[in-house]
């Protein structure tokens, strides 16, 4: 027979040595476990009382967990916490009257926050909290609701206009140009030495904006401008994500931006007394470069302001030490020979030099900083992308007599493909083109804020006052043969933002120059002069045309292609004996070596299995 054996209820000892039963709730201090309480649920709800009449610090949060029955007490620095309007038995704390005051100044956000109308919660303790985004929207269920529906966006996402319109990976996209947009980072620019810099012209800002767009003041350093634009194809020439731009309304300086880049070098100090000095090197220094890119540099060995450099001219003459204090020349004299260090720009690179300023460094040395700015006109290649992840490259500059125009001859800016929109699903970019058309008309700005942003019904109804089409469609006619085009057009105005990957600061073409030491391949990066990369992907494709004798000259030739002598007895490298004027095998003397044409990291492979102790063979056959 079964008997049923009650079973006493589990124990464990407390560090207090009390007996405290599993059920009791565990509290934690900063992830550190502090004691037991009966009712973690009673516990919260009477710290968060304390806590909204003043009696617990405001920088305080809490965390009930029920799964686990654990309470979490939070503390520490570094928590990203928000504010949130408090909620008791469906009715928000910040009552009408209390807004009254707020208006009038009367109370200040600090005051609301004493008074427990408005708290911050961390992440932790918004995982208990259920929030409502609009006071309509309050059910007793309700813990908080928020200031504005905008704030549950970061900075960057609510500079966007109609972001909830558009699908996530755009969004995210939009953010990361946001930042790479040229405007005006810094109203002192032209008095600091940044390393790189990058200032539009003439920026504007957009006349469909967002609340904290004003609030946070981007409207004072605005990174873009409003074109506008016609979403067609062009004569193919805004294929895929490709667009045409005017060249007139470029000439006109749309879209046209200074990139100013420092360069900067010091007369170090080494140890004996040694120094470098700041002067035009003399043609006995080592390293001497040719006379010509020495030629706008003064008396002091440092360039003037205005000068039309181009790249490996210097800018500062230097000359330092050699690195071994004595140097035994050709005839036997012993002297002690400068070594040329001057500060060279870059090859590929040219501009003018904006400004050179002469300080001196913190270990008290002589610094010499020296700016070079270049004019960067939109040309094809450069990017430009809207607010909405719409991002392409200009495909085609053409004329504006070329354009399509309307019937009131306005002609676009720029032309987008149609294809972009459908399935990136940015019906933001379309709102906007809209609302920035009847921003126009109106002659305000279109508020474009998330969630409480102008609607589109409230956009065509301003495009009716006018006398326009609701949805912004005009007939275009085509600029080459002057016909009305078949179809109705859509046409506005939209925020575009010219981004820094700039044809002129990537292009690069090498036909010689610099090899590794090591391999004796070509360097690799634009700034070392350096090859370009055939890859995998290049070699399968000439592999599939049956390009072979291509594929060899680009991986061979053009690349580390050297003649090693090889024995054709016993497969190792040999040698040419300059002594005695002949070809050596290292293992059999008499034997024949022939001449093998091979890669120079294949010889580099060889050398370094022969360092394991393994000897490696090269059998050597007629060719077919």
């Amino acid at each position: 027979m079964r008997r049923k054996i009650k079973r006493k209820k589990k124990k464990k000892i407390s560090h207090l040595g009390e007996a405290i039963s599993f059920a009791h709730t565990s509290v934690y201090v900063n992830g550190r476990l502090v004691g037991y309480h009966e009712n973690g649920e009673v516990l919260l709800a009477e710290l968060k009382n304390r806590r909204r009449q003043g009696a617990i610090s405001q920088q305080v949060n809490f965390h009930y967990r029920k799964s686990t029955d654990e309470l979490f007490i939070n503390t520490d620095s570094g928590r990203a916490r928000r504010p949130y309007i408090v909620v008791e038995n469906g009715q928000s704390r910040l009552t009408p009257a209390l807004l009254e005051q707020l208006k009038r100044g009367e109370i200040s956000w600090s005051s609301l926050i004493k008074l427990g109308v408005i708290e911050y919660l961390d992440a932790e303790e918004e995982e208990g909290a259920y929030v409502a985004l609009r006071e309509e929207d309050l059910t007793p269920e309700h813990t908080h609701l928020e200031l504005d529906p905008v704030s549950i966006f970061g900075v960057t996402v609510s500079i966007l206009p109609y972001p909830e319109y558009n699908s996530s990976p755009r969004i995210t996209m939009a953010c990361a140009m946001a930042k790479q947009s040229l405007g005006t980072y810094l109203v002192n620019f032209n008095m600091r030495n940044d390393s790189r810099a990058h200032i539009l012209y003439y920026p504007q800002q957009p006349l469909v904006q967002t609340q904290p767009y004003r609030l946070l003041g981007f409207a004072e350093r605005a990174a873009g401008q409003n074109f506008v634009v016609a979403i067609t194809s062009s004569y193919g020439y805004n294929i895929g994500d490709a667009v045409v731009m005017n060249k007139n309304a470029i000439d006109r300086g749309l879209g046209r931006s200074v990139f100013y880049k420092s360069y900067e070098t010091e007369e170090r100090r080494y140890p004996g007394g040694q120094r470098d000095t700041f002067e035009i090197p003399p043609p006995t220094t080592t390293g001497y470069r040719e006379e010509r890119v020495y030629r706008f540099l003064g008396e002091d060995g440092i360039i003037s302001p205005e000068c039309e450099v181009q790249g490996k001219d210097v800018l500062v003459g230097k000359t330092s030490p050699p690195r071994f204090l004595e140097e035994i020349t050709v005839f036997g004299v012993i002297e002690e020979k400068k070594r040329e260090s001057s500060l060279v720009l870059k090859s590929g690179e040219e501009g003018v030099v904006d400004s050179v300023m002469l300080t001196d460094s913190l270990a008290g040395t002589k610094l010499v900083k020296v700016r070079v700015r270049s004019i960067k006109i939109p040309e094809v290649g450069d990017k430009f992308a809207s607010r909405h992840g719409q991002k392409g490259v200009i495909g085609l500059l053409r004329p504006q007599e070329d354009m399509p125009f309307t019937a009131d001859g306005i002609v676009p800016d720029l032309i987008i493909n149609p294809h972009a929109i459908p399935s990136r699903m940015t019906i933001g970019h379309l709102l906007e083109m809209l609302g920035g058309k009847a921003a126009c008309f109106k002659g305000n700005f279109v508020d474009a804020t998330s969630f409480t942003g102008d609607r589109e019904e409230e956009i065509r109804k301003i495009m009716k006052e006018y006398g326009l089409d609701e949805y912004g469609e005009e007939v275009l006619y085509d600029g080459i043969t002057g016909k009305p085009c078949k179809a109705k057009i859509f046409i506005g105005v939209i925020y575009y933002q010219k981004l820094h990957h700039l044809v002129s600061n990537k292009m690069h073409v090498r036909s010689r120059g610099p090899v590794q030491l090591l391999t004796h391949q070509p360097t690799e990066g634009r700034s070392r002069e350096g090859g370009l990369r055939f890859g995998e992907m290049e070699r399968d494709c000439l592999i599939g045309y049956g390009a072979s004798m291509l594929l060899k000259e680009r991986l061979l030739d053009e690349s580390d292609k050297t003649t090693l002598l090889v024995c054709e007895k016993c497969g190792s490298i040999g040698y040419h004996d300059f002594v005695k004027n002949r070809d050596r095998c290292p293992l059999c003397d008499d034997s024949r070596l022939e001449p093998i044409e091979m890669s120079y990291a294949f010889k580099l492979l060889l050398d370094e299995i022969e360092s394991l102790g393994i000897f490696p063979r090269l059998i050597l056959r007629d060719k077919a």
